[in-house]
């Protein structure tokens, strides 16, 4: 059961929204709404209309995780939605390292030398996971002015790919 990591657009966005909320406000608890992301309803113009990415990952034909990338500035970049669903999580399937994998290849190619991130304090396995994969801590003071903020979103990280 080899995952398989593929850009999606606005034809996986049920399937996507139904993940990422599921993970949201079933698992974590988070106060977070559709009507909070309304990029997942049109994933490609808010995604690749401004040069980022959004990939999906899927086994047997079942969308089990996401992860995307807003490009917010020449050089910048943010990471978003990035979910995997409990049972495909760990290093068996190392699914999120794929995705995150997928997502900096594309950065790289794409002349990106930094991404951010935004994320909660209740994500402690992704912000282990985060920390694995060299990404810093940083202020929120210290973010680039046009780092796209989140509501919910407390605690920052950082990759510079220079």
């Amino acid at each position: 059961m080899k995952p398989l990591i593929i850009p999606i657009e606005n034809e996986y966005s049920e399937a996507a929204i139904d993940l990422i909320l599921t993970i949201q406000q079933k698992e974590f608890n988070v106060p977070i709404t559709i009507e909070d992301q309304p990029d997942l309803l049109n994933i490609k113009d808010f995604y690749y209309g401004g040069g980022g990415g959004f990939w999906g990952a899927f086994v047997n034909d079942e969308l089990v995780g996401t992860i995307a990338l807003i490009k917010f500035d020449e050089k910048e970049a943010a990471i978003r939605k990035m979910f995997v669903k409990k049972e495909y999580r760990g290093k068996e399937f190392s699914i999120a390292q794929k995705l995150l994998d997928t997502l900096i290849q594309y950065a790289r190619e794409n002349g990106i030398d930094a991404i951010y991130l935004g994320t909660i304090s209740k994500l402690e396995a992704a912000l282990r996971f985060y920390e694995r994969n060299h990404f810093v801590a940083i202020e929120q003071e210290l973010l680039p002015e046009k780092f796209p903020l989140m509501k919910p979103d407390h605690v920052f990280r950082h990759l510079p790919l220079k």
